[in-house]
């Protein structure tokens, strides 16, 4: 991320803040806005400088994102500020080709079915003119906004998609705005009719999946479907339905009704966490989880509800694995402030359940029920995380099990075929002075191919 261009664009729209309030106010106003506390002495522009000027590059996005919640800049400045945002995350790459093949697709079809929500869409997106104050104002609308109502509303015949698409500059655009608008174009809210929204998606996806992406279902909102921009390697499973967790003993469950998939926990309910809210696109955060369990132990303070919590997780890693209670607490004391914005670091997470025993079972016994750490990304991305010690690869006098090596490599194929990631630690790389920095290393370069925002 380019902090210097980013505290560049920010500064000037922090120090034009200044009359927003009173001298008495400021301190507020930049508690507001993710700011330090403004120096007591000095005209109002001395006093927001200062405050800006103390804001580090690590807390310098999250400013910039309140900046343009509460107070949006220009679409000019607005794009620039975005698109240096999203430059930190990775995102499904659709090279300027494929662009224009999506264009080329959508030229004989109806590129909305609500005009002012499409409008809508294109203003946030966008930038339709370069002297945007005249519109602020009530001006008379001019330049490319003027152009879009004329070629593409009044007179739709005059603009196929692939000029509206160049004149917006769609072909240039970051891989992140673009997914937006195509996202935007395939919403309920764009075109209100599922049977539209279904066609547009056909459509698009056409092109898209020569270039490894495609528009999916991933979600629904006021009875219509919600379409988004996912990699083909993406996960394709559906939504979990019974996320069971933090629990190093073999739970004794049973379907209380098969049907609705309901489950009972029979013996130590104590001993075991169900996760029973619906899981969206966008994944599991710790905040979800956070609040799922003040809810459920009747935790008012979110302070209270996140210690408890945490502690009722670190209990439930055994105790015989110091490897793997690294790996949980550098996740956390990497991360910090970023932690409830990120997916829930989910420990003992149970995949398989099988009231019968290996040998009553035998060969076809689940032999992998359990996963060390389980990740719920967006997307329908699922990320397993295993921390190996000995008896992974070794038998009880540590000598190398070939057997048991090849069972570990075969529930990974498993795994991965069923759409799970899955990575590796040796424990061994968990026992060196540089363990904690690894690990955040780790979870850094993960949620960045992920697209999952770490500031």
């Amino acid at each position: 991320m380019d902090y210097v261009q980013l505290r560049n664009l920010l500064e000037p729209l922090v120090t034009g803040l200044k009359d927003a309030g009173t001298h008495t106010m400021l301190p507020t106003f930049c508690e507001e806005l993710g700011l330090p506390a403004p120096i007591a002495e000095g005209s109002k522009r001395e006093r927001m400088i200062s405050s800006f000027a103390a804001v580090s590059d690590a807390d310098l996005p999250a400013v910039a994102r309140k900046l343009l919640s509460r107070h949006p800049p220009n679409a000019t400045t607005r794009n620039q500020i975005q698109d240096i945002l999203w430059s930190n995350n990775a995102y499904p790459s659709i090279p300027k080709k494929f662009r224009r093949e999506v264009a080329r697709r959508l030229n004989s079809e109806e590129l909305y079915g609500d005009a002012r929500r499409f409008d809508e869409l294109l203003e946030c997106l966008w930038i339709l003119d370069t002297n945007d104050w005249m519109h602020l104002f009530g001006g008379k609308p001019m330049g490319l906004r003027a152009e879009i109502q004329q070629h593409v509303h009044r007179n739709p015949e005059d603009w196929p998609a692939e000029t509206l698409f160049d004149q917006l500059g769609a072909y240039d655009a970051s891989d992140r705005r673009f997914a937006l608008f195509l996202e935007g174009l395939a919403s309920a809210e764009v075109r209100p009719d599922e049977t539209s929204q279904r066609h547009f998606v056909a459509c698009v996806n056409e092109p898209l999946r020569s270039c490894g992406v495609e528009l999916r279902e991933t979600d629904s909102e006021g009875g219509y479907p919600v379409f988004s921009l996912v990699s083909l390697h993406a996960a394709t499973k559906g939504r979990p339905k019974n996320l069971i967790f933090a629990s190093p003993e073999k739970p004794d469950l049973r379907f209380r009704d098969a049907l609705d998939n309901d489950v009972e926990i029979v013996t130590k309910a104590e001993k075991v966490l169900v996760y029973d809210r619906p899981i969206g696109n966008d994944g599991l955060r710790w905040s979800d989880l956070q609040q799922w369990w003040g809810d459920a132990e009747q935790i008012v303070d979110t302070t209270q509800a996140k210690r408890s919590l945490y502690a009722r997780l670190k209990a439930s890693l055994p105790r015989n694995s110091p490897p793997q209670s690294l790996l949980f607490d550098a996740f956390f004391e990497g991360f910090r402030s970023a932690v409830p914005n990120l997916p829930a670091l989910l420990p003992e997470v149970w995949l398989h359940w099988d009231p019968r025993t290996v040998k009553e079972r035998g060969p076809d016994a689940l032999l992998r029920h359990r996963m060390d750490f389980l990740l719920l990304l967006p997307q329908g991305v699922r990320v397993v995380i295993e921390v190996d010690g000995k008896h992974h690869y070794a038998d009880a006098t540590g000598s190398a099990d070939v057997q048991r090596y090849a069972q570990m490599v075969k529930a990974d194929r498993e795994l991965k075929l069923a759409g799970y990631e899955v990575f590796r630690f040796g424990a061994a790389e968990l026992n060196v002075p540089t363990a904690k920095d690894d690990v955040k290393a780790f979870f850094e370069a993960l949620f960045k191919r992920y697209g999952v925002p770490t500031n």
